[in-house]
């Protein structure tokens, strides 16, 4: 494989090519690092992608990865060696998780997350904390803490949220890997806007805390990147069981990084899930997909879904309750400046009654059973990641809004089982990306990377904003 002749080349090679040439000894860890800080010291104050950065200990582990390779016999690690951003939500000892807002103050972590850990053991080098919205109740990017983040593809539209840093650091090169965590879509919307690859897992495959966080069903943490790939060389990193999470699904799952071909498979679609207005552009850009993944011999044909808006309510009665009565606590007690749609959030949050909570339990089922049924006869289904392309970088004031109208991911949430990857599909004419998401039945991620690949291979190509 030939190395990169440039260094903006560099910044966008991927974790499997990169660790090939690390392997035939053709390019070196410290060097795949060294550009991409050089890429994020020329964008990020147009970006602000990130919220800290740790380049001495980054340098050292770089470094450490380079002497491993060199050894030659040395037991080499699945990421040995691989740039990786951490969200800001994902503890590192040493560091200050944030969560995008004053109330959390500015105590160093003393343990690391599950995912974080996982990545240390196999070898990333931790280089940088992506942006958030205040604690990460946003389909877009902003805080009182951490000021606004922008998309790549278009600096005046948002590269979506919560793990917005998290996407715009992979679609400038500012980092080969990028974790994330989704609640209502935080994974797959900045996967969507700015063309990138994220997973969804089902619940339980990822290790989450605390535990009131392992226990909370809508609740995902999972990988970002720019290709299928590496999005699925990451997942064989970060799942499996852990003692913290009670939650979490035996055995770990390893999905092949050699994808099958799609021939054969029956792929359900839907434009609009029942009940969203969709943008042309995204129509166009999932009956292109339609068409490849027909070309390539799957058996793709439209349903009818059931659903409708008591699903948007049903997410943020839920939210609302188990989260918003805890911020507007917070808030309440605390002397702090927050974010306008966080303090909006609270207040809504303590209008959702018990009762209301409870109810949200009968539209999942009946949703559950409507998936059940489609499952029965498809392997997954194909549906776009946002109804729209793409919103200011700067926001609402409601944030809830956007979600409600926009995002086409929190129904998956409710259907917490399912497994969903949002795959690049296409480019809006405001500039910025078009996501398809590929829903799996329950537990069965294998098949959404699959048929990601499949979608990536005839509609992405490695495209990349003109910075």
């Amino acid at each position: 494989m030939p190395i990169p002749s440039e260094s903006n080349e560099l910044c966008y090679l991927s974790a499997s090519a990169a660790l090939q040439l690390f392997r035939q000894r053709e390019l070196s860890p410290v060097e795949l690092l060294n550009a991409q800080l050089a890429q994020a010291e020329k964008l990020e104050p147009q970006l602000n992608a990130f919220s800290a950065q740790r380049l001495e200990l980054a340098m050292q582990a770089a470094r450490e990865a380079e002497q491993r390779y060199a050894r030659g016999g040395a037991p080499l690690r699945a990421l040995e060696g691989i740039p990786v951003a951490l969200k800001n939500e994902h503890t590192l000892c040493g560091w200050v998780t944030t969560k995008g807002s004053w109330l959390q103050g500015n105590q160093p972590d003393t343990v690391n997350a599950p995912i974080t850990q996982r990545l240390l053991d196999a070898g990333a080098v931790i280089h940088a904390q992506t942006n958030v919205p205040e604690f990460y109740m946003a389909g877009f990017t902003r805080s009182v803490r951490h000021g606004v983040t922008r998309n790549p593809w278009n600096l005046a539209m948002t590269p979506g949220g919560s793990s917005g840093g998290s996407g715009a650091a992979l679609a400038a090169g500012m980092t080969t890997l990028a974790s994330g965590s989704d609640i209502g879509g935080s994974i797959r919307i900045p996967a969507s806007y700015c063309g990138v690859v994220g997973l969804k897992p089902s619940y339980g495959r990822v290790p989450v805390t605390p535990i009131g966080y392992a226990l909370h069903t809508m609740n995902h943490i999972g990988p970002m990147a720019r290709t299928v790939a590496d999005c699925a060389l990451m997942f064989n990193v970060v799942n499996g069981p852990h003692p913290a999470d009670p939650a979490t699904v035996s055995p770990k799952l390893e999905v092949p990084l050699a994808f099958a071909p799609v021939k054969g498979l029956r792929i359900a679609l839907s434009y609009d899930l029942n009940f969203y207005r969709v943008h042309e552009d995204v129509r166009r850009a999932l009956e292109q997909v339609a068409q490849a993944l027909r070309e390539q011999g799957a058996i793709v044909e439209p349903v009818a879904l059931d659903w409708d808006e008591r699903a948007a309510d049903a997410v943020l009665q839920r939210l609302g309750y188990e989260t918003g009565r805890e911020f507007a606590s917070r808030i309440l007690l605390q002397d702090a400046p927050t974010s306008d749609y966080i303090r909006q959030f609270a207040a809504d949050g303590l209008k959702v009654s018990g009762e209301q909570y409870l109810a949200t339990n009968e539209v999942i089922g009946r949703m559950y059973d409507s998936m059940a049924r489609l499952m029965a006869s498809h392997d997954a289904l194909i549906c776009p990641t946002m109804a729209s392309i793409g919103s200011s970088a700067e926001g609402e004031s409601d944030s809830s809004a956007i979600l409600r109208s926009d995002a086409m991911t929190y129904p998956f949430n409710l259907l917490s089982r399912h497994p969903v990857l949002s795959v690049p599909a296409g480019v809006a004419s405001n500039g910025v990306p078009i996501g398809v998401q590929v829903v799996g039945r329950t537990l069965d991620e294998g098949s959404v990377f699959r048929i990601g690949a499949a979608i990536e291979a005839a509609c992405w190509a490695g495209r990349r904003p003109a910075l």
